[in-house]
């Protein structure tokens, strides 16, 4: 989905000190009084829909009327929208960030007014969305009826304003899968049957269980290499070691970790692969070494309170955060890293640039558009709305990548890896082309002192044909060749006595076009309305990125940018706005 609107600066006033009276009626639905109680309509923190001004709601509808020339009594009655419109209408523009010049252009038929998502708040206990204008009537003059025919009108409104709020209370408790509701029936809770809570995980670790993905992930050689070059290239790290590998599948890690000296290792997995590890440690003669946990490391315990030295785990998934497993090898650092331990990888960077994805285009869209004669384009739809995992090569690279998020796995949180980033990417091609995706790809690094990399640390690009095993099983008993530029030994000054330090070795690997393409391959999001660039051009804006509200392990992206000619000095004149999601 994309959206235009023209940017506007946000006119910040004071709130107003007047109060309001309560409504001193009953509300009939005392459980869901949070949205539909007259006290909430009348207080002064309703918040204007294009800026920081508050007031009651009636105070705002005529502020942006009087402000904006937006009218939003009269933009639903024009649109014939019903109580689920006005709300989807009202969420849209708060989302957005549209402008009133913008809004004069909707017909009712935008796809937002029959998407659930836009009936979620976007403001928390928000008036505006409790608020039901007297103008909402029937077309017949009821001031021509006797009184005993209002009432009964009035009665019939009320009744059905009543089921429309109940079936969003509905709606929004599903969504947000509340879970138990204030008010069960009135049999009693004993005869209610409450419905079972969301369910992100069983999936997940059902799709670990087979053999496929795995054998994937083990013949991706920039993966896999990468890995065995630093646990077994650096012994200073894993000789005597305790050692947690979090996610350990087949246990390949941890056999890596065992060959390297390790004391300990304990390989934790919720799916049912850790049996299959169990085995293989034993066909290997290593369970002496290896322990093979199953359970979640958020479940789990260590013998006696053991803490570890290093945490291993191959986390990542497509656009780096698809799967949330971080979350969990997070929640394994704090509970049982040591405090000087160190977390594998130490550092990753999620890079974004512009791309000219014709071929996937080609593949992926205009291929339905003459299916044997015949109009087949709705299929491709809604790869305009989903993230497409694909390879593309170094030539359809528009712009040096910029990094959107660098994760220093020592000190992130959980809770930083929802975040808005800004952008600016500079088109590096010699003549015009048509952009008609944004790429987004990660970069991996790992140190034997356990801190971040160095800001000017290029990473490591492992070329076709490149003899990457080379460096862990020597052929012959001949020496491994010196390491290659990925791994730079860094000499840094003591900040307390000026002495050098050991040199910290650097490990690396790259997913983007450059190198062999991996099995986490690119995130493209492509481009309804694609644009021209040329040498110089600009494209800057914010990348937005937070766990769905649908799917924790999914993906919500929204790229917001304008597209600026250097040379002219001339900027869109439109702030666009694409939303994605990862699934």
């Amino acid at each position: 989905m994309n959206i235009h609107f023209h940017p506007t600066v946000p006119i910040i006033e004071d709130n107003h000190d007047d109060d309001n009276s309560s409504s001193s009626d009953d509300d009939e639905d005392q459980n869901w009084d949070d949205w539909i109680s007259d006290s909430a309509l009348q207080r002064d923190n309703c918040k204007s829909l294009f800026d920081d001004k508050v007031g009651s709601v009636e105070e705002i509808l005529a502020y942006d009327k009087a402000t904006y020339n937006f009218d939003l009594n009269e933009t639903c009655k024009a649109l014939s929208l019903d109580i689920h419109g006005r709300i989807r209408l009202i969420n849209f523009i708060r989302r957005t960030k549209s402008s009133p010049a913008n809004l004069s252009s909707l017909t009712g038929k935008e796809s937002f007014f029959s998407s659930d998502d836009f009936l979620l708040p976007v403001i928390e206990d928000d008036a505006m969305l409790q608020y039901q204008p007297d103008s909402w009537t029937d077309s017949e003059d009821e001031s021509s009826l006797l009184t005993e025919d209002r009432i009964r009108k009035l009665q019939q409104k009320l009744a059905q304003t009543q089921r429309d709020f109940e079936e969003y209370r509905k709606l929004v408790t599903h969504r947000f899968n509340l879970g138990q509701i204030d008010e069960l029936s009135a049999e009693g809770p004993s005869n209610t049957v409450l419905p079972p809570e969301r369910d992100d995980d069983s999936h997940y670790f059902e799709s670990y269980g087979a053999n496929d993905i795995h054998a994937v992930m083990i013949q991706d050689k920039v993966r896999t290499s990468t890995y065995a070059r630093y646990i077994l290239g650096t012994p200073s790290v894993f000789e005597d070691a305790i050692v947690l590998d979090v996610g350990c599948g087949t246990g390949i890690l941890s056999l890596f970790a065992a060959r390297a000296g390790a004391k300990k290792v304990f390989a934790v997995d919720a799916s049912n692969i850790a049996t299959k590890a169990e085995k293989i440690v034993k066909d290997n003669n290593l369970d002496d070494v290896i322990t093979v946990i199953r359970g979640k490391v958020e479940d789990i315990q260590l013998p006696e309170g053991t803490k570890v030295d290093v945490i291993i785990s191959e986390w990542m998934g497509y656009a780096l955060l698809y799967e949330s497993m971080l979350d969990s090898v997070l929640v394994a650092r704090d509970r049982f890293l040591k405090p000087n331990g160190i977390m594998a990888p130490t550092q990753t960077r999620m890079m974004f640039g512009l791309c000219d994805a014709t071929e996937i285009v080609k593949d992926r869209i205009t291929f339905w558009n003459d299916i044997y004669g015949f109009d087949m384009s709705a299929m491709a739809e809604e790869l305009y709305h989903e993230a497409v995992i694909d390879v593309v090569g170094p030539h359809t690279m528009l712009s040096t990548p910029c990094v959107v998020k660098d994760l220093h796995l020592s000190s992130i949180t959980p809770r930083q890896l929802d975040f808005i980033s800004s952008f600016k990417l500079t088109s590096s091609t010699d003549r015009r082309t048509k952009v008609t995706a944004f790429i987004l790809y990660f970069d991996t690094f790992f140190t034997t002192s356990g801190n971040p990399v160095a800001p000017e640390t290029e990473v490591q690009i492992i070329q076709e044909n490149e003899a990457v095993l080379a460096e862990v099983w020597p052929l012959g008993g001949r020496p491994a060749p010196q390491r290659r530029m990925s791994q730079h030994h860094k000499k840094a000054k003591s900040q307390e006595d000026g002495e050098l330090t050991k040199a910290d070795v650097v490990t690396s690997f790259s997913t983007g076009p450059n190198s062999i393409p991996t099995h986490w391959k690119q995130t493209l999001f492509l481009l309804k309305e694609p644009f021209v660039v040329d040498e110089g051009f600009v494209v800057s804006g914010h990348f937005h990125c937070h766990k769905s509200d649908s799917n924790s392990r999914e993906i919500d992206v929204e790229i917001h940018y304008t597209v600026q000619d250097v040379a002219s000095q001339t900027p869109s004149q439109d702030v666009v706005v694409e939303m994605f999601k990862i699934q």
